[in-house]
């Protein structure tokens, strides 16, 4: 009993950190969503109101599902969402009510309302957000009782909802720039992360920490995708939104940044890869290692100032003195100059010029001029 006796309170221990943890990021994302979710509230109270009041519909729930569906948590592009989720949701209303005016309501005609739903939505897009919602709402009109103000009447509730929804993304549109720019100031300080842990695997001879490095890089890939998704939404913000629509060419710089690092972070990944070859082969002499692992330590220190300079921390002018920075690494960027002589070594180098001209492109500079900056092999 008394060597069993340890692992209990460590248990314990364990499950208050876990449980504190999970507390802290609910409420760190519950602080984030206080302006969305008054803006849902808002909408969906709105549009159920508006049917009531306005067009006399009694308990108009669907004005208010139609709205608060449309707006709902995401970074899928708003725009495309709203409407996609908006059209749905009347189209499967409408199939829902059409049907039910000449089948009458049941289990057999409730399961012919879905079937034809889900074919419908196929045919009409392919996204799975359209579909689940035209079939879902056709469903909902089949079981429910049919309202006073007649089958119809929840057609035109959908139509408000959806109407309410996409009224609120022109008027009351999130800052288009600020997300994208604390995304990228995030992914590029991982990509310094991984280009420090390449310097030390070098630095102590250690191959594992060059496989973690690239565990890293691969682990970026899924949370760079979902943010580039959402720039798409936010050059749709900057490009219908009244309010927004003079920071378009800055949002679509920001886009196309992001692109750029995309490519960076897919090319530290073979970096890495190869990096844990050349270690375990030895390929490289003692003064070659020293002066690669310099060179990624000062490129981590440059792609921190990249990510300070586009994430607007401190004065417009760190941009180009991150562009500087990267300039003078990659004129240096020749297996002489590193005495690196081996051929395995040699193609290391030639990978890192490679993730250096995307460095440099996400910078600012023209793809052409970033590789004349690299001496000649």
């Amino acid at each position: 009993m008394q060597e069993f006796a340890p692992v209990a309170p460590s248990r314990a221990a364990a499950t208050v950190t876990f449980v504190k943890r999970r507390v802290r990021l609910g409420l760190r994302r519950s602080r984030n969503s206080v302006v969305q979710a008054l803006t849902i509230t808002f909408c969906a109270v709105g549009a159920y109101y508006f049917s009531e009041l306005v067009l006399g519909h009694q308990g108009p729930l669907f004005a208010a599902t139609s709205a608060i569906v449309a707006l709902g948590f995401t970074r899928d592009p708003r725009l495309r969402r709203v409407l996609e989720v908006g059209i749905g949701c009347t189209i499967g209303i409408a199939l829902g009510d059409f049907l039910l005016h000449w089948l009458g309501s049941g289990i057999w005609q409730a399961a012919l309302v879905v079937f034809l739903s889900l074919l419908l939505a196929r045919f009409l897009d392919s996204g799975a957000i359209f579909t689940t919602q035209l079939a879902l709402q056709s469903l909902l009109v089949v079981l429910l009782p049919i309202p006073t103000g007649g089958p119809f009447s929840r057609s035109i509730d959908a139509v408000v909802g959806g109407s309410f929804a996409l009224l609120l993304t022109f008027l009351i549109p999130r800052d288009p720039r600020r997300e994208p720019k604390d995304n990228l100031k995030e992914i590029l300080g991982e990509l310094a992360l991984v280009l420090r842990e390449c310097a030390s695997a070098l630095s102590y001879n250690d191959a594992t920490t060059a496989w973690h490095a690239l565990s890293r890089a691969r682990g970026q890939q899924q949370r760079i995708d979902q943010m580039r998704q959402g720039l798409r939404g936010s050059v749709e913000i900057a490009t219908l939104a009244p309010r927004y629509r003079r920071h378009l060419q800055e949002v679509e710089g920001m886009a196309q940044l992001m692109l750029r690092v995309d490519y960076a972070m897919r090319s530290s990944r073979i970096l890495s890869r190869r990096l844990a070859s050349v270690i375990n082969n030895a390929s490289l002499t003692d003064a070659g290692t020293v002066h690669l692992a310099e060179v990624l330590s000062q490129s981590a220190a440059a792609v921190d100032e990249l990510g300070a300079a586009v994430s607007g921390e401190h004065h417009p002018g760190t941009l180009a003195g991150a562009r500087d920075s990267l300039a003078d690494i990659a004129m240096g960027l020749h297996p002489a100059l590193l005495e690196i002589t081996q051929m395995e070594g040699e193609t290391l180098v030639l990978l890192f010029r490679t993730l250096m001209v995307d460095l440099l492109e996400a910078a600012g500079m023209e793809p052409a001029e970033a590789r004349a900056l690299l001496p000649r092999l």
